[in-house]
């Protein structure tokens, strides 16, 4: 069954120029390499909760644990907390539509 990464954050204010540099080259292609796909960033523009939420999907969850479990994600992982605060992260199995 395929594995489903859901994220969500708040950008910094001061680094909102180089945090959406990093999203869009490094980030999601990054993540792409890594086997999860589909990605997808939400906006939130009301209400008291995280800005951005995220998610990704991998084919399997064996194949979600070894992308997340890799340097190369470590290092994604640590250059996005440079841009973001209040991070949070889980995997669940993805069942299709909107999950949180």
């Amino acid at each position: 069954m395929a594995a489903k990464f859901l994220m969500s954050w708040d950008v910094r204010p001061e680094t909102e120029s180089e945090y959406f540099e990093f999203l869009v080259h490094e980030f999601i292609p990054g993540l792409n390499k890594l086997g999860i796909s589909d990605i997808q960033v939400w906006y939130t523009q009301y209400g008291d909760c995280e800005q951005k939420l995220a998610s990704g999907i991998a084919d399997s969850k064996e194949k979600m644990r070894d992308a997340l479990t890799s340097q190369s994600w470590q290092m994604l992982n640590d250059k996005l907390q440079q841009f973001v605060e209040n991070f949070n992260q889980k995997v669940v199995p993805a069942t299709g539509g909107f999950q949180v």
